[in-house]
């Protein structure tokens, strides 16, 4: 009896599971469930069907990405698909990826410690290296704290993510890079966007969002632009709505500002006005990694509770020591910075000679527009043909009928290389004509 009451227990909390499983039980039978599941149609969309139609329409649109295997460096120069490039797309700007000190501060740190990070700072893995880096970045940076993370990507993820929620707002310039994009979207919170650069736009939209908390976030120098964002302007209007400012210097540090500190030390803004800002260590530092520098208390909730920092393994020691070395040496060799500001300069004068139509840039960025997609292709094209690897940057990393080639300029260059790079963009703008206007429609 007692068995027999257990049994049917037993039997009404299966059947019960299985109805709140979504199957209907026939006869407490599973195979009965199964069978009735696999009879209903699912109305579904196959992932790899939408990847080969939109592959299909990136092709049609001269849309379509691929990567490019670089088997050997030698300075600006890099060895592709067997042929040696002068590199003008890459974003070593103060020439610092090969310098040998920097070099030999990582084999002599992996020699010793270790090829990996081997778990994440809040376990076991932050390093004396690691320490070392980000406090030499809070010295440089006049800031209290700095806080390591794998990538610029990830930094602007944990801000936006620990400091941002529902019912907060982002206000953030239109060109700003996707990272701080994704980052406020996955947030949670109120996502406005302004006009690029328009100080006044972003007073707008700070004044769209009340209550709750606010970030008015901006790239200090922009990636596919080089122009500087307004920074004292936005510091107002950002003091004005009390919203806290952070700013992507990701393009700006070691390249911009007294001693290379960045864009925010060259607008001559303090720490109260730009509590926060990220600072990569793969561009002008030539490394891997980045860094979040700010106050205290931001950077020590950021520690604890920013889960792209606590759920991920730290970078590995050797790579923060090969970025200490490369911050001391951007600090100390001014000779860097004064060289790209020349080559620079000498770029801008020769295309403008040649009647090239560059964006307003004084920084490494100097974009060319192009208009179509298909023309920025074939330019860059004929420019690998004569030896120069130049990028063409196209939508959605630009506006739409904005493409472009995208110069970025090294210390690692010479005024001769510049020089010939500009004849050869001039050679490349007459053989590749424009695309062509459309046709008017009568009547319209």
């Amino acid at each position: 009896m007692l068995r027999s009451c257990a049994s049917g227990t037993w039997r009404r909390r299966r059947a019960s599971a299985w109805r709140w499983a979504g199957l209907r039980c026939c006869r407490g039978s599973p195979w009965a469930a199964w069978r009735h599941g696999r009879s209903r149609v699912v109305d579904r969309v196959d992932p790899r069907e939408r990847i080969a139609a939109l592959r299909a329409e990136r092709a049609a649109r001269s849309r379509l990405r691929a990567r490019r295997t670089v088997t050997r460096r030698d300075g600006a120069r890099c060895e592709v698909d067997g042929r040696w490039l002068l590199n003008f797309c890459g974003n070593d700007y103060l020439g610092l990826s090969q310098q040998f000190q920097v070099v030999n501060a990582l084999m002599d740190t992996a020699a010793r410690d270790g090829a990996g990070g081997i778990a994440s700072h809040l376990v076991c893995g932050h390093h004396a290296a690691h320490d070392a880096l980000e406090r030499e970045l809070a010295d440089w940076l006049q800031a209290p704290r700095a806080l390591l993370f794998g990538s610029g990507f990830l930094a602007n993820l944990a801000v936006m993510q620990a400091l941002l929620g529902e019912g907060d707002a982002c206000v953030q310039d239109r060109l700003n890079h996707a990272s701080l994009v994704d980052g406020a979207r996955l947030s949670g919170c109120r996502l406005r966007r302004y006009p690029h650069a328009d100080a006044e736009g972003a007073l707008r939209q700070l004044r769209s969002v009340p209550g709750g908390a606010a970030i008015l976030a901006t790239d200090g120098i922009f990636s596919m632009d080089g122009d500087i964002a307004p920074l004292r302007e936005l510091a107002l209007a950002a003091r004005a709505q009390r919203a806290l400012m952070y700013v992507d210097e990701a393009h700006a540090i070691g390249m911009a500002g007294p001693d290379g500190r960045g864009s925010v030390a060259e607008a001559r803004l303090e720490l109260d006005a730009v509590p926060l800002r990220l600072v990569t260590l793969g561009k002008a530092l030539g490394g891997y990694g980045a860094a979040v520098v700010g106050t205290a208390d931001l950077i020590e909730h950021l520690a604890g509770t920013a889960r792209p920092y606590v759920y991920t393994t730290a970078l590995p020691p050797a790579l923060a020591a090969a970025s200490l070395a490369a911050v001391q040496l951007a600090r100390r060799e001014h000779w860097r910075r004064e060289k790209l500001a020349g080559l620079v300069r000498r770029f801008r004068g020769a295309a403008r000679r040649r009647g090239l139509e560059l964006l307003p840039s004084d920084t490494a960025i100097q974009p060319l527009h192009c208009g179509g997609d298909a023309r920025a292709l074939a330019m860059s094209k004929q420019l690998e043909e004569e030896g120069y690897w130049v990028a063409a940057i196209r939508p959605p990393t630009v506006p739409e009928g904005q493409a472009r080639l995208r110069v970025t300029l090294s210390a690692l260059h010479e005024d001769a290389q510049v020089d010939a790079l500009v004849e050869a963009l001039a050679r490349a703008h007459d053989r590749v004509p424009p695309p062509a206007e459309p046709a008017a429609v009568p009547g319209a």
